[in-house]
């Protein structure tokens, strides 16, 4: 009997563990840069968006690595407060004015 009653109240606490750590997501997509002045702009703009718990940026292969709360924001946020920025995702499109604000080493080709 205490075994039973045991399992069911541990069964309960079991599922809120399962559904804390589903919140935090691990993700990675394409951003458009070329050097170390975009690497540092890219991860600041992801992580100055609530929610974004971590962010790192791949020069040589455009691929930023993120952790996101799933609660506090969503992908497509992420996308646009980066291209925001001037920098291109696979998601959002930066504004031709942003991307004009970029200094001339970190204005990457743009493909239509």
């Amino acid at each position: 009997m205490k075994k039973t009653l045991f399992l069911l109240l541990a069964l309960p606490l079991g599922m809120v563990a399962q559904e804390k750590q589903k919140k935090n997501i691990k993700t990675q997509f394409t951003v458009h840069g070329n050097c170390e002045k975009c690497k540092k702009r890219i991860e600041k703009a992801a992580l100055s968006i609530k929610g974004v718990k971590w962010a790192d940026w791949d020069i040589p292969s455009n691929q930023i690595s993120l952790i996101y709360n799933t609660q506090k924001v969503d992908l497509k946020t992420i996308h646009m407060g980066i291209a925001a920025q001037g920098h291109n995702t696979t998601e959002a499109k930066a504004k031709e004015e942003d991307y004009d604000e970029l200094p001339k080493c970190c204005q990457y080709e743009r493909k239509e």
